[in-house]
């Protein structure tokens, strides 16, 4: 049981743990952002460069089917190395992407803030909500809500950890944990009811400092919605050792 089956060279096959909530047919962008992190690991991988930087924008909904995912390096160098990455499905470009790697050196951190609070035990409110029991990627996760609810209006605090395999035989990486949590800062913070309301992220960017470690990935997030049909979520990212970066998804907004 895994979120996707390798069909060949950079071609997957979707499962039902990739529905999002919007539409049964459509994937949750947080499985597709950890597709592209995959598949840009094995993309001119060299020592001492690592992702800090992944900007995903979102042409249309991902269709729960086979997917093609092409990268390239678009820049590279000593210090810094720019790729791309595009996911198509049918022969129609979907999703594009770019990441940028750093190098590696020494330098003095800053001193930056544990997680806002340790990994809650399992609650039986949030696996009966609409994430998870609702579509396949609420229930492919374990979620322990610090701050807010899965039913609750507003900014939450929540601890998030993928049940299963990315890709079907293959180890996945706390980087792609990462990644396929990330996209859910809107939809754990909504500021608009899911009855009443579609607020679909066009974009995604994930900034991180530091990689991440471990298998649980810690995001509080809140959401905002202006006047005028748009939206923008912005989550603190951290893993038990403290924090690590941000996410920001601009929004979509339309009654339904």
């Amino acid at each position: 049981m895994a979120m996707y089956s390798r069909t060949g060279q950079g071609r997957y096959l979707a499962s039902e743990h990739t529905q999002g909530p919007w539409d049964p047919g459509a994937q949750h962008m947080g499985p597709v952002t950890a597709l592209i992190v995959h598949e840009l690991a094995e993309t001119a991988p060299r020592p001492g460069l690592e992702l800090s930087r992944l900007v995903v924008d979102v042409f249309a909904p991902v269709p729960l089917a086979e997917l093609e995912v092409a990268t390239e390096v678009a820049r590279d160098g000593k210090r810094v190395q720019c790729l791309s990455a595009s996911v198509s499905s049918g022969g129609r470009e979907y999703v594009r992407a770019v990441a940028w790697r750093i190098r590696e050196a020494a330098t003095p951190p800053t001193p930056v803030p544990g997680p806002p609070a340790p990994v809650p035990p399992p609650s039986e409110r949030h696996r009966s909500s609409w994430l998870g029991s609702g579509f396949g990627y609420g229930k492919a996760l374990d979620w322990r809500f610090v701050t807010g609810g899965p039913m609750e209006v507003g900014p939450a605090t929540v601890w998030g950890r993928l049940t299963m395999p990315l890709v079907e035989g293959e180890e996945i990486t706390p980087l792609e944990r990462l990644a396929a949590f990330a996209d859910s800062g809107n939809g754990v913070s909504f500021a608009v009811g899911f009855d009443t309301h579609v607020f679909a992220n066009v974009d995604l960017t994930i900034s991180l400092f530091r990689a991440p470690a471990g298998e649980w990935i810690c995001m509080d997030a809140t959401t905002v919605i202006g006047p005028s049909g748009r939206g923008l979520t912005r989550s603190t990212l951290y893993d038990e050792t403290g924090e690590l970066g941000t996410a920001t998804q601009t929004l979509f907004v339309a009654p339904r």
